[in-house]
């Protein structure tokens, strides 16, 4: 099921056809909706890149007629008429994403991955678990994440995982499903972070056919697809407010209406929500609502960062070398002893999402089977040299400027939370979680350590109130 580019522009589909050849993707072209509503009789595309205007039936009419038979095929609408009512067509029908003429190729191309690598997930959620990946790490951080697994199997209630972008939180849900009851059941996930709110509200409750423009089929949600098992809502920091309200009826009595429907459903879910936000500061400023918060709450369950477990940068390496060589069939890279230790002083911002990522990169691009530090993208080459001697202020300094040139604000409080938090946590694992010894370590009362390992979540896989 490879990616179908649709337009009556030549030019268009030879500029697509390139860049995707060049990025070693798969794809068809169609110079009208009408070959492509041909082929769709036979096949599906795994992502629908559409001209709007065209001779015949619209971009919007294919995507109508595509997604009621694979309502989860993202389909990237471009057009040279940037109108709003285009984009809002485009939108209300189901679209991933909305692509003005003219457009950068580069651009273009990272949306259609973006797009294909949502494509590939959905379908992954629809189908089977099987066996999927285990959590790889051998730090104290991560051992105390799987006791909280093991701890959580046999538990209904409900987990609310935090941690930084790329940390896993998915994964950990995964398995969190995998060892439960539900383990059989569906397991569905939604990034409600991913769509505009108007969509967000369809995908998690469905909607009924003539709900909206482009409703042309009455289509079950997140929460009818996950009856029984366990629905994974992941940014829930970011839900729109209308949405917290109606998500906060379903969770307290399992009923709920699809958009435009008038017969009450009622589905069993386990909900396992995350977030990367602080939902505390939330709920203080309002944008989140506080009975929302308790009820999520319930279990909460904090992923470390990478630069906290930077010694199973080593093993995670060589495992994502590995599956990236297995995905593009060639033989695995290894890494040499020098670029080991540089990777495990790096900070990735990004966490184990970035290293994965990383890993990728090298198995296309590094020329020889064993990657040196030259082979490297230029931006994983680079660190200061004072933060290479191990000068952990000069280190805090370039940290500070990095967050401070993507924007970033309240840095006080950010990061001094994740000093008495990395503090207070390697004092506990030195002192194997005795809080009195820690404390002791660290200079500070008994009170003092237990009210601070409530506020910072550390080891937090016990109730909401954070006590130990």
């Amino acid at each position: 099921m490879p990616i179908w580019i649709v337009d009556d522009d030549r030019s268009i589909r030879w500029v697509l056809e390139k860049a995707l050849a060049r990025e070693g993707m798969a794809f068809n072209s169609f110079a009208s909706a009408t070959e492509a509503l041909a082929a769709l009789k036979e096949d599906s595309p795994e992502v629908l890149v559409s001209d709007v205007r065209m001779p015949g039936p619209s971009g919007i009419e294919l995507l109508q007629r595509l997604k009621e038979k694979h309502p989860d095929v993202p389909v990237i609408v471009m057009t040279a008429y940037s109108d709003l009512e285009s984009a809002v067509a485009a939108f209300q029908g189901g679209a991933y994403e909305y692509l003005p003429k003219p457009f950068d190729i580069d651009q273009a191309v990272e949306l259609i991955r973006r797009a294909l690598s949502e494509s590939r997930r959905e379908q992954a959620l629809l189908e089977p678990l099987g066996e999927a990946p285990e959590i790889l790490g051998q730090a104290t951080a991560m051992q105390e994440v799987f006791r909280a697994i093991g701890r959580l199997s046999q538990s209904s209630a409900t987990v609310l995982i935090t941690g930084e972008s790329g940390t896993g939180k998915e994964l950990v849900a995964r398995a969190l499903h995998r060892h439960s009851a539900r383990a059989a059941k569906p397991f569905v996930a939604i990034n409600t972070a991913a769509m505009p709110k108007d969509l967000l509200e369809s995908e998690l409750f469905g909607h009924e056919r003539g709900a909206f423009t482009g409703a042309q089929a009455q289509r079950r949600g997140r929460f009818e697809q996950a009856d029984g098992g366990t629905l994974f809502l992941d940014e829930i920091g970011d839900m729109p407010a209308e949405l917290q309200t109606r998500l906060l009826r379903v969770l307290s009595d399992g009923s709920f209406y699809r958009v435009g429907g008038h017969q009450q459903i009622t589905a069993n879910v386990l909900v396992i929500a995350a977030t990367h936000q602080n939902l505390d500061a939330r709920v203080r400023e309002g944008s989140f609502r506080e009975d929302l918060y308790h009820r999520l709450n319930v279990i909460r369950l904090r992923l470390p960062s990478l630069r906290e477990r930077a010694e199973d940068i080593p093993l995670l390496a060589r495992h994502f070398l590995a599956a990236s060589a297995e995905q593009l069939r060639v033989e695995s890279k290894r890494l040499s002893d020098q670029v080991v230790a540089h990777l495990t002083r790096l900070e990735f911002p990004g966490n184990v999402r970035q290293l994965e990522n990383l890993c990728h990169w090298l198995t296309v691009m590094a020329p020889g089977q064993v990657i040196e530090i030259a082979d490297l993208p230029v931006e994983f080459r680079e660190q200061p040299a004072s933060a290479e001697s191990g000068d952990w202020i000069a280190m805090l300094g370039w940290e500070v400027e990095r967050r401070l040139a993507r924007g970033e604000t309240a840095l006080l409080d950010v990061l001094g939370r994740d000093f008495e938090r990395a503090l207070i946590a390697k004092a506990l694992a030195r002192t194997g979680g005795r809080r009195i010894e820690a404390a002791n370590l660290l200079g500070m009362g008994r009170n003092t350590i237990t009210r601070k390992i409530a506020e910072l979540g550390i080891g937090d896989t016990e109730s909401g109130s954070g006590n130990a």
